[in-house]
């Protein structure tokens, strides 16, 4: 049996071996080119961290490198305009401030002006009401000093008037009318009305002697003076004074 003897390469076969076959010449897409891993994994992380990037950018942004047009600078002219249209506004805006002030003051003025009328009006009123009133308390008042019972049935009626008369003058009492106390007092014409003047010693001049009407208070107002005697000195009386006195006092 013959033995095959291997047979040495040459450097032709050599030189063919190492070149790519056309087969695999024909496989390879052209514009391919070959990368490592490590290479893919960088670019697909730069890639991913731009497109977050312009994610997270705001809508309508103007990027850094984009230089925005100088607005231009209006004329002298329009300034000056424009000043004298703001002058104009700010003195009509003081005019109307100082109006605004004027009416507010005068407002208040009115305010108070009426409720100074109406609280008038009402004392007026009241004042009014109270005096048709005191005529009959001064009815009340002669006949409880001339009337004198004399029986028991005269007593019950002189009782039963003077009960109606007591609730008249508290009545008065608690809408703040108070009665003078003349008798005794020194003769004031802001609050007296002499209508006598007896001579005598035993009261000094000018002393009240008797009350013949009471005058009353409404609060501090003066509701109605009182008519009063006043004390004369004798020796200053005429007889035709002291005539006219008797004939007062007959009367």
């Amino acid at each position: 049996m013959s033995e095959t003897v291997p047979q040495p390469n040459r450097p032709d076969d050599e030189h063919t071996s190492s070149q790519p076959s056309s087969e695999n010449l024909e496989s390879t897409p052209t514009g391919t080119v070959s990368s490592s891993p490590t290479e893919s994994v960088v670019a697909d992380a730069e890639t991913a961290a731009t497109t977050e990037a312009e994610a997270s950018a705001p809508i309508g942004a103007v990027p850094s490198d984009v230089v925005e047009p100088e607005t231009p600078e209006p004329p002298e002219s329009e300034l000056q305009s424009l000043a004298i249209k703001l002058t104009e506004i700010t003195n009509q805006r003081d005019a109307f401030q100082s109006q605004y002030l004027r009416i507010a003051a005068d407002f208040d003025n009115f305010r108070k002006r009426s409720g100074k009328e109406k609280e008038e009006i009402e004392l007026r009123v009241k004042c009014a009401t109270i005096m048709e009133l005191l005529s009959v308390v001064d009815n009340f008042e002669r006949a409880r000093t001339q009337i004198k019972p004399q029986n028991d049935g005269e007593m019950g009626i002189h009782k039963s008037y003077q009960s109606v008369y007591k609730q008249l003058v508290d009545s008065l009492k608690r809408i703040g009318v108070s009665p003078m106390r003349s008798e005794g007092q020194q003769f004031d014409p802001n609050l007296h009305e002499a209508v006598m003047r007896q001579p005598t010693e035993e009261h000094p001049e000018g002393t009240v002697i008797e009350e013949l009407q009471r005058g009353y208070y409404l609060g501090d107002r003066i509701l109605r003076h009182s008519l009063v005697k006043v004390a004369a000195p004798p020796e200053q009386l005429s007889a035709e004074d002291a005539t006219d006195f008797g004939s007062a006092e007959n009367s």
